[in-house]
């Protein structure tokens, strides 16, 4: 359920569980059935729960979503969080800095080996392009050139069709994945989408909180160790 679960052996202060608004618990599966690494009730170890992209999901999604969290620990606190677009940088020139009105009503084809997918893709809409295409790879994905490959045809399709030159788009997560595989797609444009996590205002639930309902936390621990 949590990225630190692949490290059993570390020990761990405070256990915080983001849950991606978007999915949820999928199939409530483990793996590989599912996307679970473990059981929902090991939520009843949690100290903090996040809903992620809470912004792209309904009011009756958030509600379901806390539902099924205080069904197996009651007192949990939830926080909700956003991903929010900031700007954009080159691949090749990694110090320029672009606003994001510079893809408005360009033709742009999002480029992601992310666990959200979908919610990149969504971002970019609404930036205000003339037409979003997407080419998702599995999470984790390390690119290769025969991707290179298949992204350059895909551009061709794109040029074909509308009569310019469409602009790749890639999140931070995959170009730091590799900085120099996506140059190898010039002279077309790839830009990188810069986003930074925010926790809106919902329900009194505010990243002051979140920092503060931390460090009671954590004191509380840290002293029970002493």
């Amino acid at each position: 359920m949590m990225e630190c679960r692949q490290h059993w052996s570390l020990h761990h202060d405070l256990e915080i569980v983001m849950v991606n608004g978007l999915v949820l618990w999928g199939s409530c599966h483990l793996l590989p059935l599912g996307p679970l690494r473990e059981p929902l009730t090991a939520l009843k170890r949690a100290d903090v729960a996040v809903i992620h992209h809470a912004d792209m999901v309904s009011e009756q999604g958030l509600k379901d979503a806390e539902l099924m969290i205080r069904e197996v620990k009651e007192s949990l606190p939830i926080f909700y969080t956003r991903m929010t677009p900031s700007n954009f940088f080159e691949v090749s020139n990694i110090n320029s800095k672009l606003p994001l009105g510079v893809l408005c009503n360009a033709i742009i084809l999002c480029v992601s080996a992310i666990g959200s997918a979908n919610a990149f893709v969504n971002a970019i809409e609404k930036i205000g392009a003339s037409f979003v295409d997407r080419l998702d790879f599995s999470d984790h994905h390390i690119f290769q050139a025969r991707d290179v490959d298949l992204i350059r045809r895909r551009l061709e399709e794109l040029e074909d069709k509308f009569g310019s030159k469409p602009v790749v788009v890639v999140t931070e997560k995959d170009y730091d994945r590799d900085r120099e595989i996506f140059k190898g797609l010039h002279p077309s444009k790839v830009l990188v989408l810069c986003s930074a996590l925010e926790f809106p205002s919902q329900k009194g639930c505010t990243e002051k909180g979140f920092k503060k309902l931390l460090e009671e936390s954590l004191g509380v621990k840290l002293r029970g160790l002493n």
